[in-house]
């Protein structure tokens, strides 16, 4: 396979614009092909976020949806085409995100829906979009049950998924400490089971030297997970494989520092927000160890990034409400440049059919989003969205990253 170079994939969001308001080459009329939600002039997408509620953070995931396809409106829209874009609230609700996806499909009659969010909503709409042939692509979930192009064809997550996070984490530990003895602490539901598995199995494979000795778990609704963290810092664990969300990351992170202990610390990446980590203080999550695949907006190292700048100009012009380091409004920009280079692929042929094919095929696409070294792997067998991340140290204020990205 050729390697792509920084130059070729160096401005990949300007280069997507530029190519989706080039005129489409000239075809017959009888040549276009529309679904319900296209026409010779509009495509219609549609998206369900959280716009209120405690998951409101990330409505801004729908409103960089909103900016960037009036961008390419004003630069003529795709292939000559405007693009409708309706995001919608669901409140991070399954009930909710039920009735705004049938909205979107019965009501609006978008062509496809990109983008929207968390593993229940989505779930609650999964087997409903699959048997109205609507393409529901570049979830923001990481789950497993995404891959499955045999029996849900119409469903692709947008994040690395889980197994694939830990499988390399795993292969992570077996280079640095081949003898560890591990210690796990998992959320007990299928967001913790998805990671537990595929570690296990790495390390199996790797001939069993480095071993989980001792395994906790915790329920969402558990009020702390001290006691859980008092068992493995006395299991004589020298690795700590930290799979857990929200509060009971920060305290756990916290505790282990309170503990005086001093294992390799592994965190999912899902965990490793700013507000998580600070919540636990930043001087405790030094030297964690996570996976890392996308770029950061607001911080030095990135600042002269030609996809940082072009997102920072979106952003000034389109939203300047947003904080600049907004790097969930950042991930939200390379979505929506994905679903727009799909849409351009499409050229004249938007039926929901060829939509699904172009998405199934973005092998080799690099978001603006994405590191260097990163691009989607989707192919129509395997919708696994990327399998090559890299590993990254945190040094008390920014992620470092460990070396050339590592494949699973």
């Amino acid at each position: 396979m050729k390697k792509h170079t920084r130059r070729e994939f160096g401005a990949t969001a300007l280069s997507v614009i530029a190519a989706s308001v080039l005129p489409a080459p000239f075809v017959r009329a009888a040549d276009k092909k529309y679904d319900p939600g296209a026409s010779d002039t509009e495509i219609k997408l549609g998206q369900t976020v959280p716009h209120s509620g405690p998951g409101s953070l990330y409505g801004v995931l729908g409103r960089v949806g909103e900016a960037y396809f009036q961008m390419l409106n004003d630069k003529g829209g795709i292939n000559g085409r405007k693009v409708k874009f309706l995001t919608m609230d669901d409140a991070y609700s399954a009930p909710k995100c039920v009735e705004a996806t049938r909205r979107l499909v019965e009501q609006e009659e978008v062509l496809a829906l990109y983008g929207s969010l968390g593993t229940a909503p989505q779930t609650a709409v999964h087997k409903y979009l699959n048997s109205k042939g609507v393409p529901q692509l570049l979830l923001n979930t990481g789950a497993s049950k995404w891959n499955d192009p045999k029996t849900y064809k119409w469903t692709m997550a947008g994040l690395p998924l889980y197994p694939t996070e830990a499988r390399i984490l795993a292969k992570h530990v077996v280079s640095v400490k081949p003898n560890a003895k591990i210690g796990i602490l998992y959320q007990n539901d299928d967001f913790g089971r998805d990671f537990l598995g595929p570690f296990k199995k790495v390390l199996a494979d790797a001939g069993g030297k480095a071993q989980v000795i001792l395994e906790q778990t915790y329920d969402l609704t558990d009020p702390t997970v001290d006691s859980q963290l008092i068992n493995l810092s006395k299991s004589g664990a020298d690795v700590f494989y930290n799979i857990t969300t929200g509060k009971a990351t920060s305290q756990s992170i916290r505790k282990v520092a309170e503990l005086g202990w001093k294992p390799l610390q592994l965190l999912s990446a899902g965990s490793t927000g700013r507000s998580i980590l600070s919540a636990a203080g930043l001087e405790n999550a030094k030297d964690i160890v996570a996976i890392r695949y996308n770029k950061e907006v607001g911080v030095p190292r990135y600042e002269k990034d030609p996809d940082v700048v072009a997102f920072e100009e979106l952003r000034k012009k389109y939203l300047p409400n947003i904080d600049p380091d907004n790097t969930i409004a950042f991930a939200g920009y390379g979505q929506a440049a994905t679903m727009g280079e799909i849409l351009r692929r499409c050229g004249d042929d938007l039926t929901r059919a060829n939509v699904l094919k172009h998405a199934t095929t973005l092998a080799g696409f690099h978001s603006p989003y994405f590191l260097d070294g990163i691009n989607y792997s989707y192919t129509p067998d395997d919708y696994t969205p990327m399998k090559t991340l890299y590993v990254s140290i945190f040094n008390g204020k920014d992620w470092d990253l460990a070396g050339e990205p590592m494949t699973e």
